[in-house]
């Protein structure tokens, strides 16, 4: 894999560079802006309680109905109106367990709550990765090194150039294409990522700790072919059992692409700023939540939309408070936008055909040598929301 990344040294490209608003900021103004949001996670946290926790235990009581309605229809699903809507069932139950439950429990968002069952430190997914592997690449590393370019192994997934930072490859040129594999076998691709080939090509990470992963992986491989592919499907009868397979691959593929774009518009649209290691070396925890802000972007939609994406529609605020129940999102998101505002920052927010789209076009420009930054939004006015 050609995984470095590197600052290019021509004057060209620097000139192209877009300033990053955390320059223009004073320290005096970081620290002051560190101090305003923590304030906003501390209210959240202080007000916490039963409103809260019904919200998640309504989201798993929900997905474990959507689950039990689409088994049921797939029964029949040598039928094509039994198929059609049991499929469609099954493909929201699994987005709703990828995104809304499983992501934000094993963020730690409900620990507060004291519940053994959902939890993070026991919660599992319908997902190929472990969960102890994605909570060490994506909470600790990625969370904590967001958008640092030779850092943070999410920027790209180590497999694709999306910044104009990173060095090109050769192997960048068939982008467009392997993208297009990643969308379908989403879960997978970010399995095979949590185990970091680069650290073990390097010999960083101890093949023992390789082995105990491949192994989790297997286990979870295992659960879901025999699920998915024959103990549902035999449920079925020899008449539906294939059309039951295909129903179940279908609400698999469906899930996989809408994380990859949901994934994919909250981080890698124009909007977005990117850092090197030298930026951020003395980084104070005002510099941090100024990172997280103009590293992420919003997608724009409605409540539902909002829910099946796991509330990552709100990815500037997700990156702000990873820790903070999803569900509190919209409600500090005008107070973010106000802080913007004071301190004259971007809040990146579009709608979801804008934000793929620029992440589209970045894959297929970025697939070929060269290439600049897109112009980057000015600081956030709240007219723009009228």
């Amino acid at each position: 894999m050609a995984t470095t990344t590197a600052t290019p040294s021509t004057a060209d490209h620097a000139a192209h560079e877009p300033q990053s608003p955390l320059a223009r900021l004073t320290d005096e103004q970081i620290e002051e802006l560190g101090r305003e949001f923590a304030a906003i996670h501390d209210e959240v946290f202080a007000e916490l309680g039963d409103r809260d926790a019904r919200y998640i235990r309504s989201m798993i009581d929900l997905h474990r109905r959507l689950v039990v309605g689409a088994r049921v229809m797939l029964l029949f699903s040598r039928h094509r109106p039994a198929w059609i809507a049991g499929t469609a069932a099954l493909s929201l139950a699994k987005i709703l367990e990828n995104m809304e439950i499983g992501h934000n429990v094993m963020h730690g968002q409900w620990d507060w709550m004291n519940d053994p069952q959902i939890h993070s430190s026991t919660w599992d997914w319908d997902s190929a990765s472990t969960a102890e592997a994605w909570k060490h690449s994506h909470n600790f590393v990625h969370h904590t090194y967001t958008n640092i370019r030779g850092k943070d192994r999410d920027l790209g997934y180590e497999i694709m150039r999306i910044d104009p930072n990173q060095k090109w490859h050769p192997v960048y040129l068939a982008q467009p294409l392997y993208n297009l594999v990643l969308m379908a076998f989403f879960e997978w691709g970010v399995a095979f990522h949590d185990l970091d080939f680069e650290a073990i090509r390097r010999g960083e990470k101890p093949m023992s700790q390789v082995k105990k992963e491949l192994k989790g992986m297997g286990v979870k491989a295992r659960t879901q072919i025999v699920k998915d592919y024959l103990a549902f499907p035999a449920l079925s009868g020899r008449k539906g059992f294939k059309s039951t397979v295909k129903a179940n691959f279908t609400a698999n593929v469906i899930r996989n692409v809408w994380a990859h774009a949901i994934i994919f518009c909250g981080h890698f649209p124009d909007q977005t700023y990117t850092f090197s290691k030298e930026e951020t070396e003395d980084e104070t925890r005002g510099g941090f939540y100024v990172r997280q802000l103009l590293g992420a972007a919003n997608i724009e939609g409605s409540a539902l939309f909002h829910v099946l994406s796991g509330n990552l529609g709100y990815q500037v605020e997700h990156h702000l408070y990873p820790d903070m129940p999803s569900s509190r999102y919209s409600e500090i998101a005008p107070r973010v936008k106000a802080l913007c505002e004071r301190y004259e920052l971007p809040y990146n927010s579009g709608r979801l055909g804008k934000q793929w789209g620029s992440v589209m076009r970045t894959i297929a420009r970025l697939a070929f040598p060269g290439g600049h930054p897109r112009p980057k939004p000015g600081p956030y006015r709240s007219a723009d929301d009228d």
